[in-house]
């Protein structure tokens, strides 16, 4: 080769009605490194990504792979040239076993006569022999819809390095991931990187990149803002690249005033054996309750079971001094309640329908007329409100929300609750695989809905963001709560402590 860029990216430019996505961008990748992109949401990654991958057609602009010129037309095409690409929302076809969708598409073949079968045991024999390769512990032969998320997303990195990609692109590879996982997922991509394969590492993850990075690019609203060594970088330099401004202060201040108790939960027990056992804590108006614990700490299992999508065995829920029973979603609603889920793409939004849909989901029934028909004015007129309100970058509110960034659609899901009315939100990672900028964005408005009088539950992985935001934090462990700490006096170590407390 000219020079030891295994692949270039010449000011590619790719627009899509009523967004600029990308703007002339030019990064270069080396073999046998590793290559952060970095960014908020919205910044084009993910965008340019696709254009590389053959997911979109670039409208300008040029692709060189080994210093030759490519286009690729489908996905297809880019596998066969060795480019790879590991998506952050997985789709695997869960009623198939592990090592057909290890082999979808390209499984081997025995012949009969003039007849081709699928070579089964010569499937699963590779499928054992990479899985030993990578150290990944999984059975090739298990059904999909029985692995947890993690091992659905081992399945994608070893179908990734089965394909013997020169290029491979992780998008949000983390996400679902435990930490040991993350130290076995850094194994492997250090492995790859020294048989001299180039790794484009897409995160919002500060310290995940200058832990495993050699470059890293920042973008910021469609253009390329710079290419730096990630030895030396610090958390502060690339917030500021990423967003344009200075964040200092990574979190709004926080001047809420929490009032008299509006939740009380006594002794709530899952009817589920290993769940969580014996919960008790309070809520009041306008306080931002955090809860921190470890995967497997039960904490999601909880806030459903008072959402009441889940069963209880025992235990008591009191609101407004008053006990209640909930049984379900509706009757939660009715309590005035509201759960943003943690998955957002699986749970969360419905990617067809535009953004208006989505937002006026929740609470379509308040829009009905006397005849039964839907009053759509007023409903517009609500989502133009709170679009505004919200500060949700869309072209338009017929806009698909799939087309948004995870931080807009995070907010269109705002926005859907808040249209219910709630006096309690339960928000279970609100800000998972969300940006810094739109982090911020994301704590303002948790943080004026109490100073309107709302209280919040608030599930977080991240500890900076419990201190940063709560004004008490609850720790778990195995269903069970360790601890119940001032936001204003809590630490990191006194937090993991307790989340461990039962392990």
């Amino acid at each position: 080769m000219e020079n030891n860029y295994v692949l270039q990216i010449k000011e590619i430019s790719k627009s899509f009605p009523g967004v600029h996505a990308l703007d002339k961008v030019s990064i270069n990748i080396k073999a046998g490194t590793v290559h952060a992109l970095m960014g908020e949401n919205g910044a084009g990654k993910s965008t340019l990504m696709k254009c590389l991958f053959g997911i979109y057609d670039p409208d300008s602009g040029e692709i060189l792979l080994d210093n030759k010129p490519v286009h690729f037309t489908d996905a297809k095409q880019a596998l066969d040239a060795g480019i790879s690409m590991i998506h952050q929302e997985l789709l695997p076809i869960p009623l198939r076993p592990v090592m057909e969708n290890l082999w979808i598409g390209r499984f081997p073949l025995h012949s009969i006569g003039p007849f081709k079968f699928v070579d089964h045991k010569k499937m699963y024999k590779d499928s054992v022999e990479l899985f030993k390769g990578l150290n990944m512990n999984i059975d090739p032969k298990m059904w999909v819809k029985e692995l947890s998320a993690s091992k659905m997303q081992s399945i994608e990195i070893a179908k990734a390095v089965s394909n013997k990609a020169r290029v491979i692109i992780m998008d949000e590879p983390t996400s679902s991931l435990t930490e040991n996982e993350v130290k076995q997922l850094f194994e492997i991509i250090r492995r790859l990187r020294n048989e001299g394969v180039a790794i484009i590492y897409i995160s919002h993850k500060i310290e995940e990149i200058l832990a495993i990075s050699d470059e890293v690019s920042i973008m910021r609203d469609g253009k390329h803002v710079g290419t730096h060594d990630a030895k030396g970088l610090t958390s502060d330099f690339i917030i500021k690249q990423m967003v344009g401004r200075d964040l200092s202060h990574r979190f709004p201040p926080k001047d809420n005033m929490p009032g008299e108790i509006i939740m009380e939960v006594k002794d709530l027990t899952s009817i589920v054996p290993r769940s969580f056992k014996n919960v008790t804590f309070t809520l009041r108006k306008g306080e931002i309750l955090g809860i921190g614990g470890l995967v497997g700490a039960q904490r999601t299992e909880l806030v459903e079971s008072i959402f009441g999508l889940r069963n209880v065995a025992s235990g008591h829920i009191f609101i407004n001094g008053e006990e209640v029973v909930i049984k379900s979603p509706e009757q939660a609603k009715a309590h005035k309640m509201a759960l943003l889920t943690e998955e957002r793409r699986a749970t969360g939004i419905v990617p067809l329908l535009s953004v208006k849909d989505n937002m006026l989901l929740a609470n379509m029934r308040h829009y009905i007329g006397h005849i039964g028909l839907l009053n759509m004015k007023e409903g517009e007129k609500d989502v133009e409100k709170n679009i505004k309100a919200l500060n949700v970058k869309t072209p338009s509110s017929k806009t698909l929300i799939r087309n948004l960034s995870g931080g807009n659609q995070q907010k269109v899901l705002f926005a859907r609750w808040l249209l219910t009315e709630p006096d309690i939100l339960i928000l279970d990672e609100p800000t998972r695989g969300i940006d810094v900028g739109a982090k911020y964005e994301i704590y303002s408005i948790i943080i004026n809905l109490t100073k309107q009088g709302k209280s919040i539950l608030m599930i977080s992985s991240e500890m900076p963001e419990l201190l940063g935001v709560s004004d008490r934090i609850m720790v778990m462990c195995e269903g069970k709560v360790t601890g119940i700490l001032d936001g204003k006096t809590a630490n990191q170590e006194e937090i993991m402590r307790l989340a461990a407390k039962f392990m």
